[in-house]
């Protein structure tokens, strides 16, 4: 059988893998992109499409901004736009306390460059008329947007491709390990694929890779819970959301310009990665009705034509993993972020290319390293252990 090599192996093919292997074959680099099933398949092309910055751990708004960067750039990268949209977007609250939270975060925010425009009242109502009697303020954020996920991890592909990476899509990996110098992953039909550098690209199964390597993650699965209505008439055109400390309100919606109202939130359902399905609950989608009239009364009498869930990894700790390994020289990751990646993929890519050609990146890391978890880690294998002594 013939033996795979490259200067990089990317196990993972969603927007994170497909943009590290555009980005990483514009520098020269040579790439095998692996993916169990078709590019963009899972968590990638099943997010809601939101491409928004505000809302966003602070640390994370450099990655954040640099890849809205790229979303703007899209049509002279890769040759498709991936329908993104700078529509602006919006987070809305119910209660003074989180007015007060949307407030700091405004002022925070803008030491990381993003302008927004926190409004109440006459001023918020004149500006946003769809919105709910409940609502008591909103924060806009007029550049960011969404974006169809469908279509941009497969567009990353198919530009990465075109830049001569070799994609390989039906090919499950089954252990992912070092050789001397170089990674060597094996495919459940026996095939191998090598490289000297190896980048774990791989959503919700990414723990599962990096626990072989000695660097398990704390990470849950669980599926989000998306349905699409029938079209109507546009004229919805911010991404719509709401912060709240609980999570059966916060529910979030977009108008595309066909028309249709895409919408998601209140509940994630099950899911199972070794049967690569999840799926949505009716309780999930008759909650998201209310919360829906709740937000905006106008959308409470729409028609659904589909629902749908997709498989997501969400950390403990809610941030992604991203980085060198801690352990193994020539290892990376960039995996777990808890379902909101989307809007990151491009950055990421990016950013990952950079660091993998250079050794280094202008866009910070460090909250993302995976040795945040080392000594948690540590601490289980030690008691379990001493549980064996005893």
């Amino acid at each position: 059988m013939k033996r795979a090599e490259a200067d990089v192996m990317i196990v993972g093919g969603g927007i994170m893998g497909a943009a590290t292997a555009f980005f990483l074959r514009r520098r020269g680099r040579s790439v095998i992109l692996i993916e169990r099933g078709l590019i963009g398949q899972q968590a990638s092309g099943t997010n809601f499409g939101n491409v928004r910055r505000q809302g966003r751990f602070l640390p994370q708004l450099p990655l954040a901004n640099r890849s809205r960067e790229i979303w703007g750039k899209l049509p002279a990268l890769i040759n498709h736009d991936a329908e993104f949209l700078p529509s602006g977007h919006i987070r809305v609250c119910y209660r003074e306390e989180q007015a007060h939270t949307l407030e700091t975060y405004a002022k925070d925010a803008r030491q990381y460059g993003l302008m927004l425009d926190v409004m109440r009242g006459e001023q918020m109502r004149s500006r946003f008329p769809f919105l709910g009697p409940e609502v008591l303020a909103a924060s806009y954020s007029a550049t960011d947007g969404h974006a169809n996920p469908r279509l941009a991890a497969p567009a990353f592909g198919r530009a990465a491709a075109r830049l001569g990476a070799q994609i390989e899509e039906n090919t499950e990996i089954a252990t992912v390990e070092k050789e001397g110098a170089a990674f060597r992953a094996t495919a459940v039909d026996g095939r191998t694929f090598h490289a000297p550098v190896l980048l774990i690209t791989a959503g919700a199964w990414g723990s599962t890779l990096s626990e072989q390597f000695g660097e398990p993650v704390p990470l849950a699965v669980h599926g989000p819970q998306m349905a699409v209505t029938e079209p109507v008439p546009y004229g919805i055109r911010p991404v719509v959301g709401v912060s709240s400390p609980l999570l059966e309100e916060v529910v979030y919606f977009r108008q595309i310009e066909r028309g249709n109202i895409v919408f998601g939130g209140c509940a994630r359902g099950p899911a199972y990665p070794d049967l690569r399905r999840a799926y949505v609950l009716p309780e999930s989608t008759l909650l998201q009705f209310r919360q829906l009239q709740r937000l905006a009364p106008a959308l409470a009498r729409l028609n659904i034509i589909r629902v749908w869930s997709g498989i997501e990894g969400y950390v403990s700790d809610d941030i992604p993993v991203m980085g060198a390994s801690g352990k193994v020289s020539n290892l990376y990751y960039a995996f777990g972020f808890s379902g909101h990646g989307f809007q990151l993929g491009p950055g990421v890519g990016d950013t990952m290319a950079e660091l993998i050609d250079t050794g280094a990146t202008t866009t910070p890391l460090g909250p993302f390293h995976i040795g945040r978890f080392a000594s948690s880690s540590q601490e289980v294998a030690a008691t379990a252990s001493a549980g064996a002594a005893a």
